[in-house]
């Protein structure tokens, strides 16, 4: 009897200590305009035991140092300062966002690029609520954007002060106007998962306003189940309407989707996306309903997620196809029909 009591104890023992300890928790709030919700294994790689409080407290932290540097909506921001020709002191997430988007340009042919936020106010999807812009008004606004205008870095002088008539590579013409819009949620999902990774937590998914990355396995120790939303005008709903599901995991990933079915308006019988080519300076018009890239990082899927809807279906597919590093669902209409188009590495369950 005794024998058989020490055999089970040492057998309760060994299970304990190949076990993993899991606790996952969900913590949510409020950032940038929307909710961020972020789902994590509490139990640390170093066996601590996380507080979720404190971890909600360091979240909230993270988000509101990234709304203070970009965001074009807090006038009291680094970036709504520098775009109306303030002297500032760049901060890292302002410095690293411009290197990034300046990197992304290069790499899209100019079909990314954060300098066109005269363009998105003219139209009403930036930061001013105008819409219908002349012809005029759009070669003129057109004139002042392009970051081959600017410098591939952001300039600072001796005292690390920086302005936007700094980075104008020739002195002349209007001054240079950033929107980091698409790119700052991605950018913060990762900033986030960055802090998370700092405490010891190996298992994670953040959302930042639908920007996600996502890393390790969820609590029942598969990888993460994301879905992706039909792509019809009037779904504002996350998860209500979706035309698949796909996992992912247990390597970092970045998951973004962009498409024009949740910001637009209609005149005169005429839809206009948001989604503006910064080449044309006009909404884009092609058959591209909605593009989800899963790419290393939640920066790169949001800023290629971005370059795929400017691009269109046939360049976007192209683009993935030639990218081992990437997968993408890309949602398109042909004939009145919907269809989805899927890389070759990305299982994608239609609903």
């Amino acid at each position: 009897m005794k024998k058989t009591v020490a055999a089970t104890f040492l057998f309760c023992i060994l299970f304990s200590a190949c076990s993993p300890r899991q606790k996952y928790e969900g913590i949510t709030g409020f950032a940038q305009g929307g909710v961020y919700s972020v789902k994590l294994d509490l139990a640390t790689r170093d066996g601590k035991i996380l507080r979720a409080a404190d971890v909600r407290e360091g979240i909230d932290s993270v988000l509101e140092k990234i709304d203070n540097s970009v965001s074009g909506y807090n006038r009291g921001s680094i970036l709504s300062r520098f775009n109306a020709g303030e002297k500032v002191v760049p901060d890292e997430v302002f410095t690293q966002l411009y290197r990034l988007s300046r990197k992304y340009y290069d790499m899209t042919g100019g079909s990314f690029d954060v300098s066109c936020a005269p363009l998105f106010d003219l139209w009403g999807f930036g930061f001013t609520s105008d819409s219908l812009p002349s012809a005029q008004k759009v070669r003129e606004a057109l004139a002042g954007t392009g970051m081959d205008r600017l410098t591939d870095t952001l300039v600072t002088d001796a005292d690390g002060f920086a302005s936007s008539r700094m980075i104008l590579l020739k002195d002349s013409g209007s001054l240079p106007e950033l929107n980091f819009n698409a790119i700052a949620q991605g950018y913060s999902a990762d900033l986030v998962a960055s802090y998370l990774h700092s405490l010891g937590v190996d298992a994670m998914l953040v959302d930042v306003g639908g920007e996600i990355y996502c890393e390790g396995l969820n609590q029942s120790g598969e990888p993460w189940s994301i879905g992706i939303d039909r792509p019809v005008d009037g779904n504002y709903s996350p998860g209500q309407d979706m035309q698949g599901i796909f996992r992912t995991g247990p390597e970092p990933r970045g998951v973004v989707t962009s498409g024009n079915y949740r910001k637009f308006y209609v005149r005169d019988g005429k839809k206009y996306a948001h989604t503006i080519d910064p080449r044309t300076g006009y909404p884009v018009e092609h058959s591209l309903l909605s593009a989800t890239v899963i790419a290393g990082t939640a920066t790169e899927a949001d800023a290629l997620a971005t370059y795929c809807m400017v691009a269109g279906f046939a360049k976007a597919r192209d683009f993935i196809e030639s990218r081992d590093d990437l997968e993408a669902c890309l949602i398109y209409e042909e004939a009145g029909q919907m269809k989805t188009w899927t890389s070759s590495g990305l299982s994608l369950e239609l609903l």
